[in-house]
């Protein structure tokens, strides 16, 4: 929660705007789990493409304003432990001058933190006071105020929050209330006349427009990002606000802005009305999100890898790994596999096909298209159950070791490998299942290092061949006939896919 009178998410400010669309459908987001729904207006409509742009927005700001309200969040006073000193105040110089009073100051102490307070913003989407927000808005707040533009203030209580997409419900006791319309933001382009509207520094509420600067931007860090970037001047407390399009319809809501002075930039985020709704459902249903899940960790196609793969573009998800037990397994996902299809639709990127697992419903059925040594065919798999972080966690492992080294001399030249015995294990801590080789030294100056692999990584595969110990790692790198050779590495992160080119400069993965 945020601890001063606005709010600001990672030195990018946050910001609001709501709007509401004649003739749109009323529609009942029906939930599998029998939970509670919401109704929430839709119109999925493209926007139409004007000659000339209307001399003023007035009348779509009319319509969108009173469904952005002001949120202001308390934290109260609360006793906390203050940290211990630290250990040099023992030092008997230190007592000879302040003597027992270290004796209370070095240990841990309860003191009172002050209440803490700030301001963001949020959109009504149903008219019976479900309110979208942002997760960071409202984290920790022990009073949530909802302000609406004709003055009304209301308690709100939080339905659900999703940290891993910025996401918050929160709920007003209210009827009839001033709901926007949400637009397919999918259907959205590059170029579209936007408009945002939030409460930036707490002044009221303030609308500013610009355009749809880029789509698919993931800047932030989080687990699921898909942002819609505009120049609309977004500023702090317009967090959790409403990007809206010139038709009064809800296409995002905004979240942060890139930053180096604090205020806005010309750079801003918003996370796309899609998105938000399809959260929004899960929260109002069941209070928690839950994500479809295939058990492959991703990554993109470079042009290195594109052309190590023999693939004809750069288009679609490359597995670098599918998880032991996983639907991907199941299914007959095999590393180096790269999606190009999910039912149907075309693969862009590693992040585009995660987003796409996620929003579909666990237990049902998917087809990908995969590319396989040239050749291209379908596989059904069964959506799984996202499990929770500490358990993907523990489907990885660190890997590495130290035995008898042998230093390489073909391609991956300045690179160190050693058999991957129970002492490299142990020392490393590699889960039984990881076979390869363990890297045990790298250049600083090498290809190998230009591209990430060090000290500690386990390299599995060398252009496509399976790596048992160090003497075949050689072997097989002294069979490269060109300059670059393709990996298949193993670390903390789990297993990637890199392109180590000797050619020239290094490489990149």
């Amino acid at each position: 929660m945020p601890t001063s009178a606005s709010t600001s998410f990672l030195r990018r400010s946050l910001w609001p705007l709501g709007a509401a669309c004649a003739g749109a459908l009323l529609w009942t987001l029906a939930t599998s789990t029998g939970g509670a729904a919401v109704a929430v207006r839709i119109d999925d409509q493209p926007v139409t493409s004007a000659a000339v742009a209307p001399m003023s927005f007035a009348p779509v700001v009319k319509r969108v304003a009173p469904s952005v309200v002001k949120i202001h969040v308390v934290e109260r006073a609360k006793n906390v432990t203050a940290p211990a000193l630290p250990q040099f105040f023992n030092d008997p110089v230190f007592r000879q001058f302040f003597g027992d009073q270290l004796n209370q100051l070095g240990g841990q102490q309860r003191i009172v933190q002050p209440p803490q307070e700030g301001l963001g913003s949020g959109v009504i989407v149903s008219a019976d006071g479900y309110v979208l927000t942002n997760h960071h808005v409202v984290n920790g707040a022990d009073v949530i105020k909802v302000t609406l533009t004709d003055g009304r203030e209301f308690t709100a209580k939080v339905i659900g929050a999703d940290p891993a997409s910025e996401i918050a419900v929160v709920k007003i006791d209210g009827k009839d209330l001033p709901a926007i319309t949400f637009a397919d933001s999918d259907r959205i382009e590059v170029g579209d006349r936007v408009l945002a509207v939030g409460n930036p520094f707490g002044i009221g509420q303030t609308v500013t427009g610009g355009m749809v600067s880029a789509l698919g931007r993931a800047t932030l860090g989080l687990d699921y990002e898909d942002f819609i970037q505009t120049d609309a001047a977004i500023n702090p407390g317009n967090s959790g606000g409403a990007l809206v399009d010139v038709s009064g319809r809800l296409v995002g809501i905004n979240t942060a802005i890139l930053s180096r002075s604090g205020g806005s930039q010309g750079i801003g985020f918003a996370i796309p009305a899609n998105l938000a709704r399809n959260i929004l459902e899960q929260l109002v249903a069941t209070g928690r999100v839950v994500r479809g899940y295939i058990g492959a960790s991703l990554q993109d196609v470079t042009p290195a890898l594109a052309e190590g793969f023999r693939l004809k573009g750069r288009d679609g998800a490359l597995v670098a790994e599918v998880m032991s037990g996983s639907p991907a397994e199941r299914a007959g996902l095999k590393s180096g596999d790269v999606i190009v299809r999910l039912n149907g639709k075309a693969v862009m990127d590693s992040r585009h096909l995660k987003l796409s697992v996620a929003s579909l419903a666990p237990a049902s059925t998917a087809t990908v298209e995969v590319v396989r040594d040239g050749d291209t065919k379908k596989i059904d798999l069964k959506i799984g159950d996202r499990p929770g972080e500490k358990e993907l966690a523990q489907a990885g492992g660190r890997s590495g070791g130290d035995s008898g080294v042998a230093k390489d001399a073909g391609t991956l030249n300045g690179v160190g490998v050693a058999d991957l015995d129970a002492r490299a294990r142990r020392q490393f801590n590699v889960p039984a299942a990881v076979r390869g080789v363990v890297v045990t030294q790298v250049e600083p100056n090498s290809a190998a290092a230009a591209v990430g692999v060090q000290p500690g990584d386990v390299i599995q595969e060398i252009n496509r061949q399976a790596v048992t110990d160090a003497n075949d790692a050689i072997k097989l790198t002294e069979k490269t006939e060109s300059r670059k050779t393709l990996l298949r590495v193993w670390n903390q992160g789990g297993a990637r896919y890199v392109i180590v080119d000797e050619t020239g400069a290094g490489g990149k993965s």
